[in-house]
């Protein structure tokens, strides 16, 4: 039973009518509220055991003595340490943002594509992000026109061995032209937004909104998306895609306006579940990454975050201080879902402070990075993208750096190695814990395999472990006669069917390929 099967029965309904109070929508008429989804709490929802796995590993217990002796005369004869080495790999690390509110207007250079390739190259980052605009990557129906940047980023991308996260925008309120394109534009309804409070530089335009329940641009939306998975679905350089979502920078809001262009909530929470659902279906190997925006603008939001997380794709936030149900869901979602933080950064650096107790906003924000437990942090100059704005912030910072990038994600090394036999048999029983700050976004698979790569067994530990600062342990059976000395481990994380290698976060140093040479350590 999906949320709003569930609660549209019992008392609950009754209480998702009392949290969300009338609000004027498109046309001025009152919306009917009995039907809301309010917000998850993470913390009591059941969202399962995580992914399916094949060839679980047994992880224990593994008693050692009779009358069980799974593990007979086990002793430890290998143990690592953790570094703070960077780590890279799929799944987690620093995020540099290429294009995002602006398009290459954000860019703080005179030659735009040339920085585009810096930025790229900048070594602090690990992947790569852009969100250009729908007109920008489609201005005409049928096909897929990339602008210049986007080829740029992406043969850089492949240059640097990094991957590449992406969003397209469909409403852009930072750009100076209209994020759609033409042909939508001129067979779609625009409703104009109203009703709004706070900063004065929304009162300075109209703004407007299409009504996204439009068969035109139902029509017209699923060619882009269906286009779009066709090119890049499990594309070896792309790490994540951003989840279609209402309103301002896709976001899923149109704060602080208080309509939406939707004729009943009913209709808005169809509309983006049947767009997230028809996502979901396309993208079978690259992960979603749903943003947690509460539901200000009454669409559906919290049905597209429980339905991302049932689907085993990922969340994503723009906030650290504000909005405290984001922090929330980051903070106590499924061990096996991972995250990422967006947290833009002025390209003024704050004045200094000798007072610790009294720093910038800025500072305090990203002192407040790890604390969610996220995969990813962004590296972004809001408004004003360049290299040299990030590296002023690397210099000025370097503490802070050092320390994200040494604990971000997750980190994983096999902290602890036994060693036994049974019945004739040789095998290993191996303790991996995670260093960093968030659980494996996925299924982590180890493997003991030989000198020359002939695996000789292996399999995958449950979705999510180790979690941070825990350690799990799975038993590998060896073949009669092998002596485990000089093997090799190794490790891959398994995220939508698709395996990726991971790097040991260890020393000893793991060897080129990833793996760790397996050897007696302890007097």
């Amino acid at each position: 039973m999906d949320r709003r099967s569930f609660l549209r029965t019992g008392g609950i309904a009754a209480l998702a009518s009392a949290v969300a109070p009338g609000r004027a929508l498109a046309g001025e008429q009152p919306q009917a509220q009995a039907a809301f989804v309010p917000a998850d709490n993470f913390e009591d929802a059941n969202f399962g055991s995580g992914p399916r796995i094949s060839n679980r590993l047994n992880q224990g217990p593994f008693p050692q003595y009779a009358p069980e002796s799974v593990v007979p005369d086990s002793d430890v004869m290998m143990a690592t340490v953790a570094h703070r080495e960077p780590n890279r790999g799929f799944g987690k690390g620093l995020i540099t943002y290429i294009v995002a509110d602006q398009g290459l207007d954000e860019i703080d250079a005179t030659d735009k594509l040339k920085e585009v390739e810096r930025l790229v190259a900048f070594p602090l980052g690990d992947k790569i992000y852009i969100r250009p605009t729908w007109r920008e990557i489609q201005p005409v129906p049928g096909r897929l026109r990339f602008p210049a940047y986007w080829h740029r980023a992406f043969a850089a991308a492949k240059q640097h061995g990094k991957r590449v996260c992406f969003r397209i925008q469909m409403r852009a309120p930072d750009y100076g032209v209209e994020a759609l394109p033409d042909f939508v534009l001129e067979r779609v309804p625009m409703v104009r937004l109203s009703g709004y409070a706070g900063e004065d530089r929304w009162g300075e335009r109209a703004y407007f909104e299409p009504r996204y329940d439009h068969p035109f641009f139902q029509s017209a939306w699923r060619d882009l998306v269906e286009r779009l998975a066709e090119q890049y679905d499990g594309h070896p350089l792309v790490e994540t895609v951003d989840t279609f979502m209402y309103g301002f920078w896709g976001e899923g809001h149109t704060w602080p306006f208080e309509n939406n262009p939707f004729p009943s909530y009913a209709v808005a929470e169809k509309t983006w579940v049947r767009m997230f659902e028809h996502q979901r279906k396309l993208w079978k190997r690259t992960p979603l990454v749903t943003n947690t925006q509460p539901d200000f603008s009454r669409v559906g939001n919290s049905e597209l975050v429980d339905r991302t997380v049932r689907s085993f794709n990922w969340l994503r936030t723009d906030t650290v201080f504000i909005e405290n149900t984001q922090i929330d869901q980051i903070s106590n979602r499924p061990p096996w879902t991972g995250a990422m933080l967006e947290v833009g950064m002025r390209p003024q650096l704050p004045g200094p402070s000798s007072n610790p107790a009294n720093i910038s906003r800025v500072e305090n924000t990203m002192r407040h990075v790890l604390d969610v437990g996220p995969n990813y942090w962004s590296l972004w100059n809001f408004h004003g993208i360049s290299v040299r704005n990030l590296q002023r912030y690397a210099d000025r910072f370097p503490g802070i750096f050092e320390e994200i990038r040494a604990r971000i994600g997750y980190r994983v090394r096999p902290t602890l190695i036994w060693a036994y036999e049974k019945d004739g048999r040789p095998g290993l029983v191996v303790g991996v814990t995670n260093d960093g700050v968030a659980a494996v976004p996925g299924a982590l698979r180890i493997s003991v395999e030989t000198r020359d790569g002939r695996r000789l067994a292996g399999g995958s530990l449950d979705p999510g472990y180790p979690h941070p600062g825990k350690i799990r342990q799975a038993q590998l059976r060896l073949p009669r006669g092998t002596d485990w000395r000089g093997l090799r481990l190794r490790a891959e994380l398994e995220v939508k069917g698709v395996r990726y290698p991971v790097t040991w976060a260890c020393t000893p140093k793991p060897n080129a390929d990833g793996t760790l040479t397996l050897r007696p350590n302890l007097d």
